[in-house]
C-alpha cells in the first residue's frame, strides 16, 4: 500500500507540473505497465552475450521505430540511437545497456533463460541477464512510450541510447569511437539507471560526484629458470618471485596511498607450474586495479610496475613482462545536475525513499559519456526487490542474490513502476526547461 500511495503521489506531481489530467496518468499507466513486463520477461527470457546483442538491438530499435523515432542501428557494434525531435530545446540522452552475462540461470522463473552460447574464446556457455540489463531496457522503451504520448508537454530531442557490451566496459567506447557524438547531436545532459538488489521497490539510491570505480587489469609474467625440484639452486624459481609479489603488492594500498583515497588491487589469478617435484620457468597473474581519481590510478599502475621488476631484480632474474588493459575510468555524476533531480525524485516516490547511495569500486562505463566526451551526466540506483523478498532473505540471515547471481531476479512490475517514472520526471525536469 504505501508503494501504490507513492505511485499515486507521483501521478498527482505530474499533473501539477504538465497539462496532463489525472485520469488520463492512471489509464496510460494501467495500460502500458503490463507491456513493459511482457517486454521485460521477452529480453529476460533471450539473453545475448557482449557484442552479440544482434536480436536485442532488434527488438528495441523496432520498438523505438514503432513510436516514430529516428533509428540508427549498428553504432559501435549492435549499438541503437534513436532520436525523438520535438521542436528547438535541450537534448536529453538516456541510456540503457544490453548485455548479458556468462552464467547459467538458477532461478525458478517461468521465462528463465535457457539460453546458452559460445564466448569470445569459443567456449559454449549459459548466458543470463544476471545485472538487470532487461530491466533497464524496458524501463526505456516505457520512458520512449510515455514522452510521444505527451509530446504536448515538453520540446527538445528526446536521444535514446541501446548500447551494446557493457559487461565487458567496451560498449560506450565503441559508440563514441563510430562517432556517436560526431553522426547525432550532442546531448546537454545524460542520464541512466541501474537496479540494486539491495534496495526495496520504491526507493531510488543516489550519489553526486564519484560513484563508481576506474578499472585496470593488469597481466604479468614472472620469468624463471626451470629445474628439477631437488635442486632449486641451479634454478630462479618464478612462484617463489610470485608469492612475494602478492604480498608487496598489498603494501602499496596500505603504504603509498593516503588512507582517504579508495584503492583496491586484488590478485585474481596466479597461475605457475605443472608437478611437485618440477621448478617451472614462469609464472602467470591477473590483477583487478581500482580506484576513482587519475592520480591514484596512475600510482597503483606505476607502483605495481616497480614491484614487480625490482622483485626479478633481487632474484637476478628476467625483467617480468607487464601488460596493462585500462578499462572504464571512474563515474563521476555531475553535482550540478545531482542537486537538480534531488527535489524531483523526491516529489516522485517521497523524501524518505531517495537515499544517499554509498560509492563503489565496481565499474561502469556509462563513466565515458562525461569523462571522454565531457556530458553531464547521472546515474541512479532503483530498487529491485519488495520489501517482503529482502525480509525473507534477512529471516535466513543471508543477503538477497546480488548483482551477477545466477539467482538474482528483480520484482519487475513494482521496478518497473518506479524506474520508468522517475525516468521521464528527469527527462520532463529538462526539456520542460524552454517549453514552460
Amino acid at each position: 500500500m504505501k508503494q501504490r500511495r507513492h505511485f499515486f503521489y507521483f501521478l498527482w506531481f505530474l499533473c501539477s507540473a504538465i497539462p496532463v489530467v489525472a485520469s488520463e496518468q492512471t489509464i496510460w499507466t494501467e495500460k502500458n505497465l503490463p507491456g513493459l513486463v511482457e517486454l521485460y520477461r521477452h529480453l529476460h527470457a533471450h539473453p545475448e552475450l557482449s557484442f552479440q546483442e544482434q536480436a536485442t538491438s532488434a527488438r528495441l530499435a523496432a520498438e523505438f521505430e514503432a513510436l516514430g523515432a529516428k533509428v540508427t542501428r549498428n553504432v559501435g557494434g549492435h549499438g541503437v540511437v534513436a532520436l525523438l525531435k520535438n521542436g528547438p530545446g535541450p537534448t536529453v540522452m538516456m541510456r540503457t545497456d544490453m548485455d548479458a552475462l556468462p552464467i547459467i540461470e538458477e532461478t525458478d522463473l517461468p521465462y528463465a533463460s535457457k539460453v546458452r552460447a559460445k564466448d569470445r574464446e569459443g567456449i559454449k556457455v549459459g548466458v543470463m541477464h544476471a545485472c538487470g540489463h532487461d530491466i533497464h531496457m524496458a524501463s526505456l522503451v516505457g520512458v520512449a512510450r510515455y514522452l510521444i504520448a505527451h509530446k504536448h508537454a515538453w520540446r527538445g530531442t528526446a536521444m535514446f541510447i541501446a548500447q551494446p557490451a557493457e559487461e565487458y566496459g567496451a560498449g560506450a567506447k565503441a559508440m563514441l569511437d563510430d562517432g556517436l557524438f560526431e553522426r547525432f547531436p550532442k546531448p546537454d545532459y545524460a542520464l541512466a539507471m541501474h537496479v540494486d538488489p539491495h534496495l526495496a521497490t520504491g526507493k531510488v539510491g543516489y550519489r553526486a560526484g564519484y560513484a563508481f570505480a576506474n578499472v585496470d587489469t593488469v597481466h604479468i609474467t614472472i620469468i624463471g629458470r626451470g629445474g628439477h625440484g631437488a635442486h632449486p639452486h641451479k634454478t630462479i624459481d618464478p612462484i617463489v618471485q610470485a608469492a612475494k609479489l602478492v604480498l608487496d603488492l598489498q603494501t602499496i594500498v596500505s603504504r603509498e596511498i593516503k588512507p582517504t583515497d579508495p584503492a583496491v588491487i586484488t590478485v585474481g589469478s596466479l597461475h605457475c607450474g605443472t608437478k611437485s617435484n618440477i621448478i617451472g620457468d614462469r609464472c602467470d597473474l591477473q590483477i583487478t586495479v581500482r580506484s576513482y581519481s587519475k592520480e591514484v590510478r596512475s600510482h597503483l599502475l606505476e607502483a605495481i610496475g616497480r614491484k614487480a621488476k625490482a622483485i626479478a631484480m633481487g632474484a637476478k632474474a628476467p625483467e617480468p613482462k607487464i601488460d596493462t588493459d585500462q578499462g572504464t575510468p571512474s563515474l563521476f555524476n555531475d553535482e550540478a545536475l545531482v542537486r537538480r533531480m534531488l527535489p524531483v525524485f523526491q516529489r516522485v516516490v517521497g523524501v524518505e525513499n531517495v537515499q544517499l547511495a554509498e560509492p563503489i569500486m565496481g565499474g561502469e562505463d556509462f563513466s565515458r559519456y562525461g569523462h571522454d566526451a565531457g556530458v553531464p551526466i547521472f546515474l541512479w540506483r532503483v530498487g529491485a526487490l519488495t520489501l517482503q523478498r529482502l525480509a525473507a532473505w534477512k529471516s535466513k540471515n543471508r543477503p538477497a542474490p546480488s548483482l551477477h547471481s545466477p539467482h538474482f531476479y528483480p520484482d519487475a512490475k513494482e521496478t518497473l513502476e518506479v524506474s520508468v517514472m522517475i525516468m521521464v520526471s528527469a527527462a520532463l525536469e529538462i526539456l520542460q526547461s524552454e517549453h514552460q
